[in-house]
């Protein structure tokens, strides 16, 4: 992958400024919960997808670089990931992550890029 983990790719038609909280999340086999907070920070943007009761009311980061289209006029998102493989991604706690580089380096490595979670390798 040529564009960073932490960046919106080029092709999924996100434009600067917009507010996607409250947007739909769409994995490539269905529906996983919607949008409660994201970042559009340049090398730092990311979604936090409030899942409901699919996953008993757990949040999950999803880092940029997985959105594949933005869909502005039915307010939905669509990522090129399974409900399994989101489901299964390092769990998130807000108050812990949202400024721990050492888990967002983890959570790149789940999602294809950067060093393994908990740390570069020893």
């Amino acid at each position: 992958m040529t564009e960073h983990v932490w960046s919106f790719k080029s092709t999924a038609g996100y434009l600067a400024g917009t507010d996607l909280t409250g947007f739909e999340v769409e994995a490539t086999d269905g529906r996983v919960g919607k949008v409660d907070k994201h970042s559009d920070e340049v090398g730092d943007a990311y979604l936090v997808v409030d899942t409901g009761v699919w996953i008993f009311g757990k949040e999950v980061l999803l880092p940029a670089s997985v959105v594949v289209r933005i869909d502005a006029a039915e307010r939905k998102i669509y990522v090129d990931r399974t409900k399994g493989q989101i489901k299964d991604a390092p769990e998130f706690h807000r108050d812990q992550h949202l400024g721990s580089a050492g888990y967002r380096d983890g959570l790149g490595t789940y999602y294809g890029i950067g060093v393994p979670f908990g740390g570069p390798p020893a």
